[in-house]
C-alpha cells in the first residue's frame, strides 16, 4: 500500500515528537551517511549559498552550516524548522522557512542544494517531477545538488512511492550526474545511494563558487 501526502505529513509530525528521529544523531551508519554527504557537497569548496530541504532535528544543517556563507533551511514541518533553529542557536547566516521542496520559490540562484531522505514523502511520480523540476530552477549554473534517498526496493517496502533508482532517473532529466556513492549499514534498512549532480548552465564570475 502507497502512503498517502496527507499520511506522510501525519507520520512526519509522529516521527518528530521523538528526540532523536530516525536515529540521525545516534545511528553510525546515519553518522557516514553525512560524512560522504558533506564530502559531496564541498567537492568544490565552501559555499556561498546553499539550500538544504528538510532538516529533521538538524543533524545534517550542523555540519553543513559552517562551511556556508548563506544557508536557506526549509522544512514542511514547523518543529522541525524550530528544533533545529534552537540547536543551531539560530545562526544569523541561516534563512529558516516553513515550506514544502513543491511550491518553495526563492529569487535567490544556490551554489548548492541538498535533498536528502525527503522526495519519497510526496504523492506520486508526478509530484516528484515537479519539485525536481522546482529545484533545478533554483540551482545556480554550474551549481551542484546533492542527493540521497533509500533504494526503490527499501522505499516500497516501506509504502513510499519510490527511492533512489527512481529520482536519480528523473534529476537526470534536469541535471548531470558527476558522481555516486553508496552507504551501506549493518540492516537492510541502511541502504541508501547519494548522488551529486550538476546545472549545465554555463558559469559566470558572479555565480561562481568561493574557494
Amino acid at each position: 500500500m502507497t502512503l498517502t501526502h496527507e499520511t506522510n505529513f501525519q507520520l512526519l509530525h509522529r516521527e518528530l515528537e521523538a528526540d532523536d528521529p530516525w536515529r540521525l544523531d545516534s545511528n553510525p551508519f546515519e553518522h557516514e551517511r553525512h560524512r560522504q554527504m558533506l564530502h559531496l557537497s564541498l567537492s568544490k569548496g565552501s559555499i556561498k549559498s546553499a539550500l538544504e530541504v528538510g532538516c529533521a532535528r538538524g543533524a545534517f544543517t550542523e555540519k553543513l552550516a559552517p562551511h556556508c556563507e548563506r544557508l536557506t533551511v526549509i522544512d514542511i514541518v514547523p518543529r522541525a524548522i524550530a528544533r533545529t533553529r534552537e540547536r543551531m542557536k539560530d545562526a544569523p547566516h541561516i534563512n529558516w522557512i516553513v515550506s514544502d521542496v513543491q511550491h518553495f520559490r526563492s529569487k535567490e540562484q544556490f551554489d548548492l542544494i541538498v535533498v536528502a531522505e525527503v522526495l519519497y514523502y510526496l504523492d506520486g511520480i508526478a509530484e516528484v517531477r515537479t519539485a525536481v523540476r522546482n529545484l533545478a530552477r533554483m540551482l545556480a549554473p554550474a551549481g551542484q545538488l546533492v542527493f540521497g534517498s533509500a533504494r526503490d526496493a527499501n522505499c516500497q517496502r516501506w509504502g513510499h512511492i519510490a527511492g533512489a533508482e527512481t529520482v536519480i532517473a528523473i534529476l537526470t532529466e534536469e541535471l548531470v550526474e558527476v558522481d555516486r556513492l553508496s552507504c551501506i549499514g549493518q540492516s537492510l534498512n541502511e541502504d541508501c545511494l547519494l548522488a551529486c549532480f550538476r546545472n549545465p548552465a554555463p558559469v559566470s564570475d558572479e555565480t561562481a563558487f568561493h574557494h
